[in-house]
């Protein structure tokens, strides 16, 4: 029982980091169009922003989430204006997956040459380090620290798309461009919005889940086919379909290693093969 409870809650935070990662990756394929491999690069830098703050600038741990993720988004500024806003309903997938990779070997390449090629740690604060007693187990609390950011980022996700003035601008931008510009809509902006906010999920996540992926020199080369795999899984665009993805690839990989430590990412690729065998269109896709 004590061994299912910890495979339980290890596979939800697990699953959660990469829901938070991932779903500014499935918001900016599935709402803006765009097949953006630079993502994982971006959660790296917030990563290696998150560490050098908290190491090299005493920072707490809060204030060192936020200043990440507000560096990570001025950083990647630039690159949105110069670069991103060349693809964005203009180009076709090749085009986008050929610069997108460029981005992120130049932010590879451009970080280690600032921080150097070593693993950074993110130094978790005393009350995130031990465990949490819930009566009748204790559990890491880190761990549950993840969770609740998780399910926080997908509840605000949700109200942000689906219940604001932003949401109905941005959708009305993706469906017809032309038209939402003739209407008054700067369409520019609210472009340039929903990039700011997939970067700065995407560095949120990297740092909150620094944890069970650590910040290394090649960070966004090794974890960019499992972000895209998890948007691929649950749907581009679909906030419940990534959750739904990542809690089960994080199930899948988490017992896996568990059980059978020495069969690696088997189980994880396993079960992306059986979901995308089962549901070709993601989890909750829509048939093109």
């Amino acid at each position: 029982m004590r061994t299912i409870l910890s495979i339980g809650v290890d596979a939800v935070a697990y699953g959660m980091v990469l829901f938070t990662i991932s779903i500014g990756l499935s918001v900016m394929m599935g709402l803006m169009r765009v097949v953006n491999l630079a993502h994982g690069a971006f959660a790296m830098i917030g990563g290696y922003l998150a560490s050098y703050a908290l190491r090299g600038m005493g920072m707490s741990y809060p204030v060192a989430i936020v200043a990440a993720i507000a560096g990570t988004i001025l950083i990647s500024a630039p690159l949105e204006f110069l670069l991103y806003r060349r693809i964005y309903r203009k180009s076709d997938a090749l085009t986008q997956l050929l610069m997108t990779i460029g981005i992120a070997f130049f932010i590879i390449g451009v970080a280690n040459f600032i921080f150097g090629p070593t693993l950074k740690p993110i130094p978790l604060p005393a009350s995130l380090s031990g465990p949490l007693d819930i009566g009748f187990r204790m559990l890491p609390t880190h761990r549950v620290f993840v969770i609740g950011c998780g399910g926080t980022v997908a509840l605000a996700l949700w109200y942000l798309l689906e219940r604001t003035e932003f949401g109905v601008r941005l959708r009305a931008a993706v469906d017809d461009n032309d038209m939402a510009e003739a209407l008054g809509i700067r369409t520019e902006l609210i472009y340039s919005a929903t990039f700011a906010l997939a970067v700065g999920l995407g560095a949120f996540g990297g740092v909150i889940g620094a944890e069970l992926l650590p910040i290394e020199p090649f960070y966004a080369l090794r974890y960019m086919v499992v972000f895209l795999v998890v948007v691929s899984v649950g749907g581009a665009g679909s906030i419940f379909g990534a959750m739904s993805a990542s809690l089960l690839l994080g199930l899948a990989d988490t017992t896996g290693k568990y059980l059978a430590p020495e069969f690696g990412e088997f189980f994880f690729y396993l079960a992306v093969i059986l979901i995308v065998f089962l549901f070709p269109n993601g989890l909750f896709g829509r048939a093109h």
